[in-house]
């Protein structure tokens, strides 16, 4: 990771170096993010933390229709973005994120778990606000078409052009996705340099010394479709083990059913036995010893 990253700061100096003052951005890369109604707290604050991320991205107002989602198309075409990011809520309890390249595509439907939000982990790393960071992805995203297909996609989503809006020209951060158990794991991590008059006994060999600390957010994501055109089209890629958070529900509910109803027939089954046995007369019975 360190040699990555001393690399990335020479190819950024020599950059620099051939075109002068003038700063020629090629990458021009702009971010609509907004989200739908009924969106709850924690979702609220993902978002702002994405948006403090993303310097490139531009904030919108929520959205009222969720079935007609070809008009964030013209939403982004109004902001000027090429890129959008969606947060849909389904029951002001699922939430689902939508990447999506405006207008013409490709876009991708995502399930989003396990959040942690800055405010809610409180750790020690940090970052300068607006500054740039690099992205680092795990290998197995060059295994699979859809998995390439979706590390483009979060390249020119998540990447920080040069000379972005309200950006810092600094590298203090990297952003890690990682595939585990056939998710996607997002993970914030400041870089944290040995500075030689804070360090003693600082030698040459420390200043390749460099190491991570988390910052947050985190969460997963779990794939459940890819479209070839912009939040729609034809399917590319749909996930054949993604369930639905409804039938996970519906399933305990069945389940917590199936044991009430057992045990209401253990019940009655019982009653009618005594029932039963009232009707007979024991061998043992007073009458009949005593009688």
């Amino acid at each position: 990771m360190a040699s990555v990253y001393k690399s990335a700061k020479a190819g950024e100096k020599a950059e620099n170096k051939s075109n002068g003052t003038v700063d020629r951005r090629i990458n021009k890369q702009r971010v609509l993010l907004l989200s739908s109604r009924g969106i709850t707290y924690r979702h609220r604050h993902l978002m702002n933390d994405l948006e403090a991320i993303l310097p490139q991205a531009k904030k919108d107002s929520k959205l009222d229709s969720k079935s007609h989602l070809h008009i964030l198309n013209e939403l982004a075409e109004l902001s000027n973005c090429n890129n959008c990011i969606f947060f849909e809520v389904r029951k002001r309890q699922d939430l689902y994120m939508w990447i999506s390249k405006t207008p013409n595509g490709p876009s991708a439907k995502l399930h989003i778990q396990n959040i942690h939000t800055m405010d809610e982990l409180k750790l020690t790393g940090n970052s300068l606000k607006g500054s740039r960071h690099m992205l680092s992805f795990d290998k197995n995203f060059d295994a699979s078409p859809h998995y390439q297909l979706l590390k483009e996609m979060f390249t020119q989503v998540y990447g920080v052009p040069k000379g972005a809006r309200r950006s810092k020209p600094f590298i203090d951060h990297i952003l890690s996705f990682s595939i585990v158990d056939n998710r996607i794991w997002f993970r914030n991590y400041q870089i944290v340099e040995k500075n030689p008059s804070n360090t003693p006994g600082y030698t040459a060999k420390d200043q390749d010394d460099i190491t991570l600390v988390e910052i947050g957010p985190r969460f997963c994501m779990t794939v459940i479709r890819v479209f070839e055109g912009s939040f729609g089209g034809s399917t590319v890629f749909e996930n054949p083990e993604f369930v639905s958070p409804n039938m996970i529900r519906a399933a305990h509910r069945r389940e917590k059913a199936t044991k009430y109803n057992s045990r209401q027939a253990a019940q009655t089954e019982r009653k009618a036995k005594l029932k039963e046995a009232e009707g007979k007369e024991s061998e043992l019975s007073t009458r009949k010893v005593f009688g």
